[in-house]
């Protein structure tokens, strides 16, 4: 993976799901992320834990925003996906241990 790459995946930790405080990462949100040096583009998968999800677009817009901060991102690309199809499994076990204290079921 490249470094650009890597910053990024860091950057999306810091987006948080707007219902539940635990990062799109640890979530299992964020399936890949590509960038393309020629264009300044990072492109996303990414998929959502249910698809009539009402923080879709907010999610979109989060991650937009998180991204376009960095230096290389000139845009982003978002591609939502359903296959793999999001469980608790995509869950981080630092995801599982925070819905956890908040008296989530994981």
């Amino acid at each position: 993976m490249s470094d650009v790459a890597d910053r990024l995946w860091a950057a999306l930790r810091e987006v948080e799901d707007p219902e539940i405080p635990v990062s799109l990462v640890d979530m299992g949100l964020i399936i890949s992320i590509d960038y393309d040096a020629s264009t300044g583009a990072a492109q996303l998968k990414i998929t959502y834990t249910a698809m009539g999800c009402p923080a879709m677009d907010m999610i979109q817009d989060d991650i937009r925003a998180r991204l376009l901060r960095e230096p290389e991102v000139d845009h982003v690309e978002i591609e939502v996906v359903w296959d793999p199809v999001w469980s608790h499994g995509r869950l981080s076990s630092s995801a599982r241990a925070r819905m956890r204290e908040l008296g989530l079921a994981v």
